[in-house]
């Protein structure tokens, strides 16, 4: 047998002592743990519980195997929103298929799962424009899909969003560019996929009553299209409003999660084309900041919610203190006197339903809604205890979370 992992190499010593030798399915090892509702896969796939993080291990031909592996370390590099690959074991005994390894996303979950849980604020509408959006980052990037569908997509609450992971790359293309034919091919898969799945949990019993899973389906296209259209559209405007117009343009891309590339203004009569070059974010501005200044290391929107409570911390202590305090001095003392007594705060019986800063996210959401009720800012203290009490039991946890760091 041979491995072949991505560094850093030593998260994968853990892995070596699995039984590789025998067939994925009759794996009988302590280290196996359940995710619950996970989406339907047409191989063998199990998790792995290994040194406080889960993994999960796929069989499929080695070919494959190699071809995905591939493909997901070059997502990674580019910052696309995919789930991370670790390595696959290939030739292993009797002839058997190859096994691929990819980081399980944490605090992540299923479509399944979110419509079978007795709390979910996640709509199936909400669910298919994450997935339109996704689709349309792969596309940007020259990435064609092949088997878009909500079970190849992960979903991970985003500081009140939700954001979506591709999982599956056994189908992808990259390409330079991808044409129109191509993009309507995988928005032809995606409609057919994601309206079985929806139709299995209307059997199910699970999908609700308002919910047509058809129409849902047929809904992907023309959401698609706005999204397509926004981002790649040309604009006219008057001599004279160029700035102001180029910097709507670049405001709507920025709102929209995506960042201008070459911006192009042809005169045209009275006015200018404005033609602006789209591309996916260059991911983690907000995230690189935060990691910076506290070493949390939390996703995009989740970092951006945080450093508006750091800034906004930050201000209170100059303001008591009458004097400048330092960006490093606020953000150390925001950590010890805002964040960690919130996480820290957490029962046991009820740790790892949410991961941290979402946690935290929640509970400025639930101050600011009890600080409209008292008239009043009631402080974060009294809105997590308040969360804690009220809301957080009522939140099911999506997949055990192994992760200490």
């Amino acid at each position: 047998m041979r491995y072949l992992f991505r560094p850093p190499a030593d998260a994968a010593t853990g892995l070596l002592t699995l039984p590789w030798h025998q067939p994925l399915a009759d794996w009988d090892d302590d280290r196996l743990v359940e995710v619950p509702q996970r989406g339907l896969s047409r191989h063998v796939v199990r998790f792995v519980a290994v040194e406080g993080r889960v993994y999960a291990l796929k069989e499929l031909p080695e070919p494959l195997a190699r071809r995905e592996y591939t493909l997901l370390g070059r997502f990674e590099a580019d910052g696309l929103p995919a789930v991370r690959v670790l390595g696959i074991c290939v030739d292993r005994p009797g002839g058997q298929e190859a096994v691929l390894v990819t980081r399980y996303l944490e605090y992540s979950t299923s479509y399944r799962h979110l419509f079978s849980t007795p709390r979910t604020e996640r709509s199936a509408h909400q669910l298919v424009d994450t997935l339109v959006v996704l689709l349309v980052r792969l596309h940007l990037a020259g990435v064609f899909w092949g088997d878009c569908s909500l079970s190849n997509t992960l979903f991970r609450p985003d500081a009140g969003s939700v954001a979506a992971h591709l999982v599956d790359a056994e189908t992808t293309e990259r390409h330079a560019r991808l044409s129109t034919g191509q993009r309507d091919l995988d928005l032809d898969i995606a409609a057919d996929r994601v309206g079985a799945e929806l139709l299995d949990l209307l059997a199910a019993g699970v999908l609700p009553d308002d919910v047509d899973p058809v129409e849902t389906a047929r809904s992907i296209r023309p959401r698609y299209e706005a999204l397509w259209d926004e981002l790649g559209r040309e604009e006219l405007v008057g001599r004279g409003e160029q700035f102001r117009g180029v910097a709507d343009r670049l405001a709507r891309l920025d709102a929209l999660g995506f960042d201008a590339g070459e911006v192009e203004l042809v005169s045209d009569g009275d006015g200018y084309r404005v033609r602006v070059e789209t591309r996916v974010r260059e991911p983690g501005q907000h995230r690189r900041e935060l990691s910076r200044l506290t070493g949390l290391d939390v996703s995009e929107n989740q970092a951006r919610r945080l450093l508006d409570d750091l800034r906004s911390h930050r201000a209170q202590l100059e303001g008591a203190a009458g004097v400048p305090v330092a960006e490093t001095v606020a953000a150390h003392r925001w950590v010890a006197e805002e964040y960690l007594p919130v996480v820290e705060a957490v029962p046991a019986h009820l740790a790892g339903r949410l991961a941290p800063a979402e946690l935290f996210h929640e509970i400025l959401e639930h101050r600011w809604f009890l600080s409209e009720q008292a008239g009043r800012d009631v402080g974060t203290a009294a809105a997590a205890t308040s969360y804690l009490e009220t809301v957080l039991p009522r939140t099911s946890a999506a997949v055990p979370q192994l992760a200490t760091g």
